[in-house]
């Protein structure tokens, strides 16, 4: 049996992925803070941490590299969008950490295996990657990093079998917007669903090996938007 690991994998994106490759026939090892309720047990192995904090990714990466592993997907990531010079610097320190940071660690250790496989790198990013919208200069930054990460390494890495993709997802329906003053619109054309981005990389696990969809962009068929009412 072939593993992948999914960051993120207890709810929304992540846990779809995760959802889907089980159902591939993949092994999956989902890491996140708590386990979801949703996710079939065999061949799921939960490995529980803090990916804000970086001793805790470093742990992780370290028992990683002594693993064989097919597919990453870095997906756990949050955002705050708000005037830059309201967002608070333990914010800034943390979105840095969980958006961009630990992509880049938990890739390092497994980036031996990865080439040796021939396997997968998915970076779930964000249609932020690609504009620049007001008040999201920090959101849009960690995004635009971890895209330019993907795209560097897609080239370091070409003489192996190692397929590298970058996928900008529009807004989707997650719990990313609990916290957030705005949320999808009601208008089943004018969002995404996590689904989508897991058919996604269904299809780009399922493509032929000598083709690598390396820019995965989707987009809501409508423009939508729902704003909170703040109490």
């Amino acid at each position: 049996m072939k593993y992948a690991v999914v960051t993120g994998s207890s709810s929304g994106i992540g846990e779809a992925i995760t959802q889907k490759l089980l159902q591939m026939g993949y092994g999956v090892y989902g890491i996140s803070r708590n386990i979801s309720q949703h996710v079939h047990k065999q061949h799921y192995h939960h490995i529980s941490a803090d990916l804000t904090d970086q001793q805790s990714v470093v742990t992780v990466a370290k028992e990683l590299e002594h693993k064989n592993i097919f597919i990453l997907v870095n997906c756990a990531g949050f955002g705050v969008f708000a005037p830059h010079e309201e967002i608070d610097f333990s914010t800034i320190n943390t979105m840095v950490q969980l958006n961009l940071t630990t992509p880049m660690i938990l890739t390092k250790s497994v980036l031996r295996s990865l080439k040796k496989e021939g396997g997968y790198l998915i970076n779930i990013n964000s249609i932020e990657a690609l504009r620049s919208s007001k008040f999201a200069a920090l959101y849009s930054a960690t995004k635009a990093g971890l895209k330019a990460f993907g795209d560097a390494l897609f080239e370091e890495t070409r003489k192996s079998d190692l397929s590298i993709t970058n996928i900008n997802p529009d807004m989707t329906q997650t719990p990313f917007y609990t916290q957030l003053r705005f949320d999808v619109a009601q208008d089943e054309n004018a969002k995404l669903l996590a689904s989508d981005i897991a058919h996604a990389v269904e299809h780009i696990l399922t493509m032929r090996k000598g083709a690598v969809v390396s820019e995965y962009t989707i987009r809501s068929l409508h423009f939508g938007i729902t704003k909170k009412t703040i109490k």
